[in-house]
């Protein structure tokens, strides 16, 4: 095999890893991963020589961006608010995010929204496995204006419709999200919609139909512009919450529902995925570990089974993997990024699934559920 030249080797760097074309910086991780692809023995000393952190080298001149501690702190292009033009709702495209990966119903709803047709559609799952997060980086991908709406019992019709309102000294009426939406052709996001309060809810009905809406307020009749679309995300079906662990839920309106098109069931990234997930969020943050994003995964994924299986009341959501990572990014510490993030659960259920974490990382393969929760809370009683 023909020597793997300085080029090659960098050229290599930079396809497996963009993000290092604008912060120049590799880890020892990523170097090993290149030789790997490469299938070279021969290790880069021309790259290690540029140390700037521990584990951490530089090329192409040096790294673009503050290095404090180990941590490479890469630059943050500042945002500014800003005022939205309706005329032009090129500002309402959400952003692309890179870490982001595609799972479950994805590519369904991504045929639904990009179709441009009317077609309502519900999106129940539960919480923290990134049912707004896939239709915000739908849009995003397809270039697609978004107003995104969080529901709650105190949003009332005029929140959503429109209502009258004093502008110096002035009755001007402004117009809600909903008919904004309308109007300008944009896929409309109501989140939590289960949240919302049943009756306020009814307002939406008619305009759920596809149909011109009478705005009494204005006397006029707003018909639907090409590409509007509604969708809603939410816990449950619109059944309320049995199990109490969503409060503030309600029961639905039938006929309500009953406008919605089609329900995806929205469930957890299964482990590959994740595992991509974590490792995209992990070179980020420059905090790479693949064996703690395996136990993570594996981690999480045991801890869910159980869940539910009955076996414990809580669970690990994509979310709080996410939360952990930050930590890990933060404190430098796996334990203590894992405490941090578990804390928010009874001392009990903390023990146990900090217990099952260690169990992960010495034997991977031989963990098949959680600690039982009833013999935890008797070894701290005792």
């Amino acid at each position: 095999m023909a020597e793997v030249t300085e080029k090659m080797f960098e050229d290599k760097l930079v396809e497996l890893f963009p993000d290092i074309a604008t912060t120049n910086t590799v880890s020892r991780q990523q170097i090993l991963e290149a030789m790997t692809a490469l299938k070279t023995k021969k290790y880069p000393y021309w790259i290690v020589k540029n140390k700037i952190g521990r584990g951490l080298y530089s090329i192409n001149g040096g790294a673009k961006n503050p290095v404090v501690g180990n941590t490479v702190l890469k630059s943050i292009q500042a945002e500014e608010s800003f005022v939205v033009d309706y005329s032009n709702v090129s500002s309402l495209i959400p952003k692309r995010d890179k870490d982001f990966v595609p799972f479950g119903n994805f590519k369904d709803l991504e045929n639904i929204i990009s179709s441009g047709m009317f077609y309502p559609t519900y999106i129940s799952g539960p919480t923290g496995n990134g049912k707004s997060t896939m239709v915000e980086q739908i849009c995003a991908k397809l270039k697609r204006a978004l107003i995104r709406v969080n529901l709650n019992m105190m949003a009332d019709e005029e929140q959503l419709i429109g209502s009258k309102t004093l502008v110096d000294g002035n009755v001007k009426i402004v117009e809600g999200p909903v008919l904004i939406a309308m109007r300008t052709g944009t896929t409309l996001l109501l989140d939590e919609i289960d949240a919302g309060a049943p009756n306020t809810l009814l307002c939406l009905q008619p305009i759920l139909e596809g149909k011109p809406y009478y705005f009494k307020l204005k006397n006029e009749m707003i018909v639907p512009a090409a590409g509007f679309n509604i969708i809603a995300t939410a816990n449950t079906k619109g059944k309320g919450s049995d199990d109490g662990r969503y409060i503030g839920t309600n029961v639905l309106n039938e006929a309500f529902l009953e406008r919605f098109a089609v329900t995806f069931e929205q469930e957890y990234p299964d482990a590959r995925t994740e595992e991509k997930i974590v490792l995209n969020l992990m070179n980020t943050y420059n905090c790479t570990d693949n064996m703690f994003a395996k136990d993570l995964v594996k981690w999480a994924n045991t801890i869910r089974k159980t869940f539910d299986d009955g076996g414990i009341d809580e669970t690990i959501t994509t979310r709080r993997i996410i939360h952990i990572i930050r930590a890990f990014s933060i404190f430098k510490d796996q334990t203590k990024a894992i405490e941090l993030c578990c804390n928010r659960f009874d001392a009990v259920t903390k023990s146990a699934f900090i217990d099952l974490f260690e169990k992960v990382g010495l034997e991977p393969d031989a963990v098949e559920e959680v600690p039982n929760t009833e013999e935890v809370a008797n070894e701290i009683s005792f």
